[in-house]
């Protein structure tokens, strides 16, 4: 099996070139210690971390699994050994405030380690990936008291985190939670019922985990406006920062799953375990919904990183394996065959992991600045500020997260499909990483879902297509600084035609639908899918305009460096780009051609 190698060069030139993090850090009140020596040796350090200790465990967590054994779930050999080195780095506090334990450095930073924790390995990232969303919900909607019992544990990766949503009879529609929380007289509930699909529900890693749970008080309003948020820890708080007698909590039966097996993934089941209100009542959704939107653009990164990972081990094969000449003659004429890497249809497969691991990466690089100033806004009591990017950022969410895992899972495929059939065979690791990426579409709202949230809520409902004229000027406003310039001239055009189509679609889907209510849930995917290609198109425009200056005026890295990006920007918009016009035609079809065929007549089988 191939090891992972983080793409250094890559990160550093959206950070240092495309995107001027530096300077954006010099922007934030929260930045002062981002300087470009720190952010280097933590890239520097963090990749070490993912090529030694975790990527070895890539594969072997993925044979071993976890097991359920007398109530308690143990992870796969090797990883509490890693789990430690991750704690003893301090990882887990990057960029928690300095006040509970963390280093106070903006979230994105956190958002880079994430980056290359998942792509050297996804199951093992997902443990402290989870603790994450913990600690934001507890931070900006907690009580002084549960900040200073939880928080400190949780940043300094002593204890772990969950979120606790989903139910036996109810996934994405929350409004069917059916646990219950009985208030007692201490002030305490005592939290009754089963949640399912909960990821990191039980481990060995930490001492505790403090599991953040939906559930309805008595005789509160049905559907989601009855629900609130709770903290249930597998173990009550002793009151000086250690554990005390165990909850009513416990792990009922571990998820047998396609991939990610060295995640826990757990049924859950409280049994009246004591667990305590955070944030208002029944307001419990929307304060869940700083985990979800935190969860969200996490699994994004599921998108980039297989498509990173599959195309660095299609990659080193196709260099390797020979069959057959080249169409346009011999090139290795000193071996019997040519290397795959010389076929245009295995460079069409591989072209399309870079184009959307690179463009991918750029897509979240640019959010991260979004959430920068998000996080900058609480940190500094500015709600206006904080509520303005959290809305710029929750457009974009869906896209990230439903575009990015569609196409993620496409170039997992594509590389096992470069594998051939040793592709299929598990010791090569092509087909694991399939199995493991295919989660990503599914959990934290599937791609339909995150395409509802796209168009029905965020596009529609929340902005009257404002949220959409907003971006898009943002793209027009960039695109017509570069049509001066004749090697960005195309870039330039094919965006400013994109911007204008994308505005004239939502204005017709917004006038078709109020008489065919129908018509969102039809149009929302292609909506999602033609958004995502057009944003990505936008990436790999401002790396191309880079790219382009560097070459002319001198950059951080070699010729050869900016001129690949400038090809497989040509790549992008050549080859993958018409995608988002298939996009357009099918979202403005009549739903008549969905909905005219009875439900009882969808088979025969009679």
């Amino acid at each position: 099996m191939p090891t992972y190698k983080a793409p250094l060069r890559d990160m550093k030139f959206l950070l240092n070139e495309v995107f001027n993090y530096p300077r954006h850090y010099q922007s934030l009140s929260n930045g002062e210690n981002a300087t470009p020596d720190i952010v280097d040796a933590i890239l520097g350090e963090c990749a070490r971390f993912c090529e030694e200790v975790l990527s070895p465990l890539y594969q072997s967590g993925d044979e071993e699994g976890c097991k359920l054994e007398n109530g308690e779930v143990t992870t796969p050999k090797g990883y509490k050994e890693a789990y430690q080195q991750y704690v003893t780095g301090g990882w887990q506090g990057l960029s928690a405030p300095e006040e509970v334990g963390g280093q106070g450095l903006p979230a994105s930073i956190g958002l880079f380690k994430q980056e290359m924790m998942g792509t050297a390995n996804w199951s093992f990232s997902m443990y402290p990936g989870l603790s994450l969303g913990a600690m934001n919900t507890i931070q900006l909607h907690g009580s002084e008291e549960q900040i200073a019992t939880y928080l400190v544990p949780l940043t300094e990766g002593r204890w772990g985190g969950t979120m606790c949503l989903t139910e036996p009879q109810c996934g994405t529609d929350l409004g069917q939670v059916r646990t219950k929380a009985e208030p007692q007289a201490d002030g305490s509930y005592k939290v009754t019922g089963t949640k399912i699909f909960i990821s990191s529900g039980d481990h060995d890693l930490t001492e505790n985990i403090v599991h953040i749970v939906l559930a309805r008080l008595p005789d509160a309003p049905k559907g989601t406006r009855g629900i609130s948020l709770f903290i249930v820890p597998k173990f009550l708080p002793d009151g000086n920062g250690g554990v005390g007698e165990r909850n009513g909590v416990s792990c009922g039966s571990l998820e047998k799953k396609m991939g990610i097996k060295a995640s826990a993934t757990c049924v859950m089941n409280f049994d009246g375990a004591t667990g305590f209100l955070i944030g208002p009542e029944n307001e419990g959704l929307n304060c869940m919904f700083t985990f979800m939107n935190t969860a969200r653009i996490g699994t994004a990164i599921q998108g980039v990183g297989p498509a990173e990972l599959s195309y660095q081990w299609a990659l080193e094969y196709a260099r390797e394996r020979r069959s057959m000449r080249a169409l346009s003659g011999k090139k290795d004429p000193q071996h019997a065959a040519d290397a795959l890497i010389h076929h245009a249809d295995v460079r069409r497969m591989l072209l399309t992991q870079k184009a959307v691991a690179e463009g991918g990466r750029a897509m979240l690089y640019y959010a991260a600045r979004l959430a920068d100033h998000m996080v900058a806004g609480h940190l500094e009591g500015d709600d206006k500020k904080a509520a303005a990017y959290d809305d710029k950022l929750g457009f974009l969410t869906p896209i990230l997260k439903g575009f990015l895992t569609e196409l993620g899972y496409e170039s997992a495929n594509l590389g096992m499909q470069v594998f051939g059939g040793h592709g299929y065979i598990r010791e090569h690791g092509m087909e694991q990483i399939v199995r493991d990426t295919r989660i990503a579409t599914l959990y934290e709202g599937t791609t339909g879902i995150q395409a509802l949230d796209l168009l029905g809520r965020k596009v529609l409902l929340m902005t009257q297509g404002g949220a959409v004229r907003e971006f898009t000027l943002k793209i027009a406003n960039f695109a017509r600084k570069q049509l001066t310039d004749k090697r960005m001239r195309p870039f330039a055009l094919e965006l400013l035609k994109l911007t204008a189509q994308w505005n004239l679609l939502t204005v017709r889907i917004m006038l078709a639908a109020r008489k065919d209510r129908d018509l969102v849930s039809a149009a929302a995917n292609d909506f999602l899918m033609f958004s995502g290609y057009v944003t990505m198109a936008y990436m790999w425009a401002r790396m191309a305009a880079v790219a382009v200056d560097k070459l002319d005026n001198g950059g951080n890295d070699a010729a050869e460096f900016y001129n690949a990006k400038l090809a497989t920007a040509e790549f992008y918009y050549d080859r993958l780009l018409p995608r988002a016009q298939a996009h357009a035609t099918s979202m403005l079809s009549p739903t008549r051609n969905l909905m005219q065929l009875e439900a009882d007549h969808m088979a025969f089988t009679a």
